[in-house]
């Protein structure tokens, strides 16, 4: 096939708004979702006589994102002017740091097929957003949305160092991940606070030089950054293939037709006028400042999995698990002081408890039991007072719905305690294996994975409530003699 031909080369921009709770150069409000053009004031309208004032928290939060990448801090700053027209920018510029990145290199470590690799970044800088334009409100008309006018954003830019979809996509999973660690940005792409342009290209394997790029704006989900690229892949391949030049332009993604489609062409640096921005001085961040930032750092993502392992000896998939967010991981820190099961605590953790907050479509930090009542089921559980499958389903629901109760009162009252005398157990098992009696004869003749059969019937007949250790204990004496 033509593919295998080609390398292909992707650089990524990701623009990720930052969680303040003010715009970058304006006091106006960055929350989502408020009426159109109710977030804006005369300086994000760009009025004349109006001057910008820099959100200092903008600062601190580009220079802890750059440490916890791996980042140089560049010492002295200034912002410029990133002269263009668009209906959604007010000022007729956008003002940036693309001249002048606040962090330069540094890298992503993502996983692939092959082994560990490092996303290398070109550099981080800030800049302001501009506003929205939605075109599909009206038939003749565009409207437009300035609340977003101003928001800070870091851009984070890797170099052309991506040679896959599946690369493309395990970066902004942990880039995502690490934004959302950090509360640099929620990372919530359907609202468009971390948004991705792919810069794309494909060269003959074996050639140096780089082909003409592509770059498709806009993508709003991992999944999509990663669809986007293996269309626009195949299409630059079978323009190549049929004798074609390729344009550099500007495109978009339809996600609904899984195509792209032409914006316009694409613009270079020059033609953006980049001057520096005369009504903001230039600053400075000292090496006091970057320490002080540093002292305020949590532990990062694969720094706390290796912490879990270590200090609580569990897998690195348990691990792994509890780390997809911050706010799991200090639970689970938080449970085992109360359970000091740790493997127990992480079972539940990411089973029970986090499927809850999958199907509720919320968050373990909004868990309806508190603390003390999730590790009240967990340590109950463990006595082997209830069995887990029971009670991860009945006794846990039995518990939200009434929450100042506790777990032993609850499994008494629903007949939910896990049935450990023998002689009850083996009437149960004389039962089902009275009921079988061609399958308890197979088993004899060698058929051993008919003993779950014969559990899966003493666990129906008990209604769940039988010790299923001692069940299959008393199959295997009764099946022997």
């Amino acid at each position: 096939m033509a593919q295998h031909k080609y390398e292909v080369v992707i650089g990524l921009e990701v623009h990720a708004q930052l969680s303040t709770n003010t715009k970058l150069f304006a006091g106006d409000s960055t929350s989502f979702g408020a009426a159109p053009n109710t977030h804006v004031s005369p300086i994000t309208l760009a009025h004349p006589g109006t001057l910008p004032t820099m959100n200092k928290e903008v600062i601190a939060l580009a220079i802890k994102l750059g440490i916890a990448l791996q980042c140089d801090i560049a010492p002295l700053h200034y912002f410029a002017r990133k002269n263009y027209f668009y209906p959604d920018l007010p000022k007729g510029y956008q003002v940036s740091q693309h001249t002048n990145p606040i962090c330069n290199g540094g890298f992503v470590t993502i996983n692939t097929a092959s082994g560990e690799k490092k996303i290398q970044l070109n550099r981080i800088h800030i800049e302001e957003d501009a506003g929205k334009s939605l075109h599909d409100l009206y038939d003749t008309h565009t409207a437009i949305d300035l609340n977003r006018a101003g928001t800070p954003l870091l851009e984070i830019v890797t170099e052309p160092c991506i040679h896959s979809a599946d690369e493309a996509f395990a970066y902004i999973t942990v880039l995502r991940k690490i934004v959302r660690w950090l509360n640099v940005c929620d990372g919530n792409m359907e609202e468009g606070s971390l948004r991705c342009d792919a810069n794309i290209s494909i060269r003959l394997k074996g050639e140096t030089t780089l082909g003409t790029r592509v770059e498709v704006k806009n993508l709003n989900s991992i999944r999509n950054v990663k669809k986007a690229i293996e269309v626009e892949v195949d299409r630059l391949i079978g323009i190549t293939e049929a004798g074609e030049k390729i344009k550099q332009e500007t495109r978009s993604y339809d996600a609904d037709n899984n195509r792209t489609f032409s914006l316009r062409s694409k613009e270079d640096a020059d033609d953006y006028r980049y001057f520096p921005e005369p009504d903001l001085p230039a600053f400075e961040i000292s090496t006091v400042d970057i320490e002080a930032i540093k002292k305020t750092m949590p532990m990062l993502p694969n720094a706390w999995q290796t912490h879990l392992v270590n200090t609580y000896g569990l897998s690195l998939y348990d691990a792994a698990a509890i780390c997809i967010d911050k706010a799991d991981a200090e639970m689970y820190e938080r449970l085992v002081t109360l359970t000091n099961n740790y493997k127990s605590t992480a079972n539940w953790l990411i089973g029970p408890f986090r499927n809850y907050c999958i199907d509720k479509q919320t968050n373990l930090s909004e868990f309806p039991l508190n603390e003390t009542a999730m590790a009240d089921i967990i340590m109950y559980t463990d006595k082997g007072m209830v069995h887990y499958n029971v009670a991860s389903t009945k006794l846990l629901m039995a518990y939200i719905d009434h929450p100042n109760s506790n777990a032993a009162a609850l499994a008494q009252q629903l007949q939910l305690i896990q049935e450990n005398d023998t002689d009850a157990l083996s009437k149960w098992v004389d039962e089902a294996l009275a009921a079988m009696p061609d399958k308890v004869k197979e088993y004899k003749a060698g058929k051993k994975g008919l003993i779950g059969l014969f559990a899966g019937q003493v666990k129906k007949l008990s209604g769940g409530k039988a010790d299923m250790q001692t069940v299959n204990k008393l199959i295997e004496s009764k099946l022997s003699s």
